[in-house]
């Protein structure tokens, strides 16, 4: 397991990485954050992106679905990756994890990877 501000600089470490940040998705508030001068306002970012999750989240209930199913939404701008990613284990129910990248410069896949790994290991 390790801590938010490590976690956050283990997902910086991907090429091209911007910015990354952990939010706490119902009170909106950002639990930790790590980012170049290129990076968004990620204040901002925890609030709108709060509501990107949950409509996801209501459409999958509405559908049937497991939360627990929704791996990541990927936002592709022209010249960004904005990628969230839900942790799925039961005591971090409520928390995502939020990596923006340059598109030029970033392998989407590895973004993902490594997201998926840092998922895996957080202690929130």
């Amino acid at each position: 397991m390790t801590d938010i501000q490590e976690s956050l600089r283990e997902m910086m470490a991907c090429e091209g990485a911007l910015a990354a940040s952990l939010v706490d998705y119902l009170s909106r508030i950002t639990l930790g954050a790590v980012q170049t001068p290129q990076g968004p306002d990620l204040e901002k970012v925890a609030y709108g992106d709060t509501d990107v999750l949950r409509a996801k989240l209501s459409t999958l209930e509405l559908l049937g679905y497991s939360p627990e199913r929704l791996e990541d939404i990927v936002v592709t701008l022209d010249a960004e990756y904005h990628v969230i990613r839900p942790l799925s284990r039961r005591a971090s129910q409520g928390v995502f994890l939020y990596l923006v990248a340059d598109r030029a410069r970033a392998d989407l896949n590895t973004v993902r990877a490594a997201m998926r790994d840092v998922a895996l290991r957080l202690d929130v």
